[in-house]
């Protein structure tokens, strides 16, 4: 049995016991382990785990479904990032008719449809890659798909749902930190259609760990005129929606609307979206003494 051991934050990490290693490499921009751990098949990039058999589910729902409910449709969804390939499998169970699947890894989607048992197989992956259905598979990088998307007059190559399924921002100068920055969010604006929605995980609400979280909070609430906060109650990270305009009551327009959705989540319901659409203690006050709305933030 080997070990791989997961940075948390100074002087704090986590070691995940790998009973098997799948596959073990380098690709052009991530160091990649695919392994057997205790909550099954597992996927880590850079020694950060992005996905397990176990809670995948759980992670995806919470990053897709509130923002499927807020956005005013559910027709065109883009996706960057996510090379499991669940959130273009969720978003056609949700009603899309068509989905961009954008990853500027070929290798580690390539990897993930051969070895995970979630999200693509190889013969989905072979027909997104073709475009033969509503999944197209690109393999480039995101901030200048969204750009070139955002700098475009024609309405109709904009999007309803635009996630961002991406691996933690971190303190060094990986590439995919710029995706969590106001500059992309803008972008992410521009590829908007009118009442669309824009979601990210923001990492964990945890006291000591929270970092991103703030981050995130303050970047979102200066680009959307509403930001819904969503934190799994049975899985460590926490996600922002935003959209351009402001909705009075985000959660309870997401607790109508979701006997609707054509997709059937089965690791939320309305119950979980009201309880877990509450900011953390500490950031809740900080808000209140700012003077803002604790529900969402107005831009």
């Amino acid at each position: 049995m080997s070990e791989l051991r997961e940075p948390l934050t100074r002087g704090l990490s986590q070691l995940w016991e790998l009973d098997r290693v799948i596959w073990e490499g380098d690709t052009a921009f991530q160091h990649v382990v695919i392994a057997e751990t205790e909550q099954g098949v597992s996927l880590f990039c850079d020694n950060d785990p992005q996905s397990t058999e176990l809670a995948q589910r759980h992670y995806h729902d919470a990053l897709f479904v509130p923002a499927a409910l807020l956005a005013e449709r559910v027709e065109r969804v883009l996706a960057v990032g996510s090379s499991e390939g669940v959130i273009s499998q969720l978003a056609v169970a949700a009603g899309a008719t068509h989905v961009d699947h954008v990853d500027i890894d070929r290798e580690v989607v390539e990897l993930c449809a051969e070895h995970l048992p979630y999200g693509y197989t190889p013969e989905e992956l072979e027909r997104a890659e073709r475009g033969d259905g509503p999944v197209k598979m690109h393999y480039a990088d995101g901030w200048e798909f969204v750009r070139r998307v955002a700098e475009n007059d024609d309405e109709d190559a904009k999007y309803d749902i635009i996630v961002a399924d991406l691996p933690g921002e971190r303190e060094d100068d990986a590439q995919h930190n710029r995706l969590f920055g106001t500059e992309f969010l803008r972008y992410c604006v521009g590829a908007l259609r009118e009442g669309g929605v824009v979601t990210s995980q923001v990492g964990c609400p945890t006291l000591w760990l929270n970092t991103m979280l703030r981050r995130a909070l303050a970047r979102f609430s200066e680009v959307f005129g509403t930001v819904a906060y969503y934190g799994s109650d049975e899985f460590d990270w926490a996600f922002l929606v935003g959209r351009p305009d402001v909705v009075a009551d985000p959660t309870a327009r997401m607790v109508e609307r979701l006997s609707e959705l054509p997709y059937r989540p089965t690791t939320l319901d309305a119950e979980a979206l009201v309880a877990n659409s509450v900011l953390p203690y500490t950031l809740r006050q900080e808000r209140k003494q700012r003077g803002e709305d604790l529900r969402y933030a107005a831009g």
